[in-house]
């Protein structure tokens, strides 16, 4: 897209035109800048202090109007105006009705107006010429498949991988929805000349995946200058975005917050976001992160488990389990696990009923009392008299599959780089993979913890048979 042919790539801008950009639309700057800080090239573009800022003295450091904020609510008001926009987003139907989908159909049909060869499709706007400003990610969906395999062993390369097939999934559902419509078989998809390849979303996914901002009263949104920002968590976040009593994006200064001229005004895309997440979403880890913070680790239904196509088809939960540094130590939380912990004998129980229409349904039980949701199964289970025995079931299942992938990173190591890898993805993913092992060493040793702690207690001693119970016999269960 935007191309002078496919293989020369998007046009771009170059950033010290945004300022221009920026003040003839509206945009008020207040004692700041956008551009490349001198002796962090590699950073890219940021704002930048143009004087000494203190606290929130003075106002907003930039306000954006309203109409230039790429949110779900102005498209529809462009598109009320644009007849190609709105006929692009009625055939896609629910997905154009989404967020995602209507930022992504939006700025792809920017992309289309910028192409110097396309004059009778579209109506202008600012925005048109802003996304020129945008640089390309380099985002793991960007890397190659040989830089991919460096992330063998950390979650992030599940996650890449199912990525991939989700953005393939929509770019295809994308071609099928318009190659009707005239004006996109043409200019999208004619076999020689159509200018729209994967690539092409790749980018457009990146663009609003590592800018988009959640506003209050406005979503997840792409704002003009401020989305310019570079990340910062703590107390070195420097700056907050808000909306201000007319929609106008602002942004200002946190309070008792000082910066030098010629500093970096930084914003947070979320503190609570870990080493993965950052890779995954923006491309980058923070300077002195010293954990990776949180990791998602799968876990399986064994395949002997008799209730397993049952489990399987009524779960309504995330198939894993979460661990993450909290309060000093490491804690994990899930609420699948408990759906594979239990089964019949302890109370799990499945029937068919057959629906209104005909149709037959699996309903999912828990000691009589129908569970219609497994999220509820968790509380339930903690007002069994064998809570302790569930609890260690789950303990010693998350063990081995933290001591599973604990073996898998040690097994793959770091590989020596090569020509074909580029500096940037074999660094990112030797350091993942320190960080993602420091975790998981951290949650085997709490785990560890936690399952002696259980393993004294009067509940699971008596169901071990390690305690008199009267003359009740009990079978002793295995916990491997």
């Amino acid at each position: 897209m935007i191309r002078r042919g496919r293989a020369e790539g998007w046009l771009r801008e170059p950033i010290h035109r945004f300022p221009t950009w920026a003040t003839f639309n509206g945009i008020k700057s207040n004692g700041v800048s956008i551009g490349p800080l001198p002796r962090f090239e590699h950073r890219g573009s940021t704002i930048i202090a143009d004087r000494e800022l203190e606290g929130a003295k003075g106002g907003p450091l930039l306000l954006v109007p309203r109409e230039l904020i790429v949110s779900r609510q102005n498209i529809d008001v462009v598109a009320k105006s644009d007849q190609h926009l709105r006929e692009v987003l009625h055939a896609l139907g629910d997905f154009g009705r989404t967020t995602r989908g209507a930022v992504l159909i939006f700025l792809l049909m920017q992309a289309t107006l910028c192409c110097p060869d396309i004059k009778d499709i579209g109506v202008h706007n600012p925005l048109t010429e802003y996304i020129k400003f945008l640089p390309d990610e380099l985002l793991p969906t960007f890397w190659s498949e040989e830089e991919r395999d460096l992330l063998t062993g950390t979650t992030l390369q599940p996650a890449v991988r199912a990525k991939l097939n989700s953005l393939l999934r929509e770019f295809e559902a994308v071609r099928v929805a318009t190659a009707g419509i005239s004006w996109c078989a043409k200019y999208w998809w004619d076999e020689d000349d159509g200018l729209l390849a994967f690539d092409d979303w790749l980018r457009l996914d990146a663009m609003y995946r590592s800018r988009a901002l959640e506003f209050p009263n406005v979503g997840d949104a792409m704002v003009p200058g401020i989305d310019m920002a570079n990340h910062a968590s703590g107390d070195a976040t420097a700056a907050l975005y808000d909306t201000d009593e007319s929609g106008n994006g602002v942004l200002v200064l946190r309070d008792g917050k000082e910066i030098r001229e010629g500093g970096e005004v930084t914003i947070t895309y979320g503190d609570e976001k870990g080493a993965c997440e950052n890779i995954f979403s923006y491309g980058f880890i923070e300077d002195g992160m010293s954990s990776a913070q949180i990791m998602l680790l799968d876990i399986n239904i064994p395949h002997d488990d008799p209730l397993r196509p049952a489990k399987l088809y009524v779960n309504t939960t995330a198939p894993g389990f979460r661990v993450f540094e909290k309060e000093g130590g490491i804690q994990w939380e899930s609420d699948f696990v408990w759906l594979v912990v239990v089964n019949e004998e302890d109370g799990l129980d499945f029937k068919v009923k057959q629906t209104v229409d005909g149709n037959k349904e699996i309903q999912s039980f828990w000691k009589e009392q129908e569970l219609n949701d497994t999220l509820k199964l968790r509380g339930l289970l903690k007002e069994d008299p064998l809570w302790e025995v569930f609890q260690l079931r789950a303990v010693v299942l998350m063990q081995n599959r933290v001591d599973e992938q604990i073996e898998t990173l040690r097994a793959v190591g770091r590989p020596e780089r090569t020509d074909t890898v580029r500096e940037g993805p074999w660094k990112l993913a030797a350091q993942l993979c320190a960080l993602e092992l420091d975790l998981l060493h951290g949650a085997r040793s709490a785990l560890e913890s936690e399952k002696a702690t259980l393993l004294e207690t009067e509940t699971v001693q008596r169901y071990l048979g390690l305690v008199e119970d009267g003359d009740e016999d009990v079978e002793e269960a295995d916990f491997t």
